[in-house]
């Protein structure tokens, strides 16, 4: 069994923590790294430190638990357990689970959040959409560039998304003429919406991302017939878990540690329910077709998706 040190230093491996934004906070929250007695045999992957992955990690018996977003991204003058936050730290010490978080040093890492989203949509990686300057071989950066497995018309792509990412509330928006054919898609795990420029720029027929917000959105469609699809952020970073403990697990077999990576299946989205709008029309809006349906929580869903 691996010492907590040894398998901390593989994830700064895989996701350093210099090539995290400036303004994140990635990096070993809570754990006695430095104690030669905390030792690991079960990680638990998840996206979002909450209290319902905390309790997943103990009771699953983790000693580590790594998620994509940080805990305390802004600071804190506190851990008290009376705030959600501080119950988590107090559950996760008190039995002695450690806390690892690899945010936007994972976003731009080879493979990254981006690749594990396109390899769940079955999608070909060109290029990173935002190279990293500092790599050479022009693998890292953010975003990615991406071919379907054939072109697609717009409605086709927003359906094959949406059996592909997790069931969410959101389910998939698209913006665009449906029957436009789509041949390169620009993906962006989590919010995506600074990058619109880098979009057009990379002459992208449609664009992937999460939490699009009316202004940019409204001004990236006036601007280009460039196609948009929107999801829930959630559904867009939970594949990163399963690449990310498919990573771990590579470390582990070379190093004979027998490591047992999870990844937890617990929707962490903060949407729990929608109602597809029924109301009167606008005066001269277009009805709605059955490209705007609305797929519902009891849909089929792809084996492999937390649900």
């Amino acid at each position: 069994m691996p010492a907590l040190s040894e398998v901390i230093a593989a994830l700064d491996a895989l996701w350093p923590r210099e090539r995290a934004e400036q303004w994140d906070a990635v990096g070993t929250v809570c754990g006695d790294v430095g104690s030669p007695q905390a030792q690991v045999d079960r990680v638990l992957f998840a996206v979002d430190p909450v209290q319902e992955i905390a309790d997943e990690a103990v009771a699953l018996g983790a000693q580590l638990l790594v998620t994509h977003h940080p805990l305390y991204l802004r600071g804190t003058t506190t851990v008290a357990a009376d705030t959600f936050k501080g119950r988590v730290i107090h559950t996760l010490i008190r039995h002695g689970v450690a806390l690892h978080v690899a945010h936007t040093n994972a976003d731009t890492a080879d493979p990254g959040v981006s690749d594990a989203l396109a390899g769940a949509l079955g999608l070909h990686v060109l290029r990173p959409l935002v190279p990293d300057t500092t790599d050479p071989q022009g693998r890292r950066g953010l975003g990615r560039i991406c071919e379907p497995p054939r072109p697609m018309r717009l409605s086709e792509l927003t359906e094959w998304v949406a059996q592909r990412l997790p069931v969410t509330a959101q389910g998939i928006r698209a913006a665009g003429d449906p029957d436009r054919t789509i041949r390169t898609v620009a993906v962006c795990g989590g919010s995506g919406d600074c990058l619109f420029d880098e979009v057009r720029a990379a002459g992208a027929d449609a664009y992937l991302t999460a939490d699009l917000r009316h202004h940019p959105a409204s001004e990236a469609r006036e601007h280009s017939p460039l196609a948009l699809l929107d999801a829930a952020h959630f559904a867009t970073e939970w594949p990163w878990c399963e690449q990310a403990a498919a990573q771990l697990d590579e470390v582990s077999d070379r190093h004979g540690w027998g490591l047992r990576t999870h990844v937890s299946r617990t929707v962490t989205d903060p949407w729990t329910a929608q109602a597809a709008s029924k109301g009167p029309a606008a005066p001269g809006a277009a009805q709605s077709g059955p490209f705007e349906s609305h797929r519902s929580a009891t849909d089929d869903i792809t084996s492999g998706a937390p649900n």
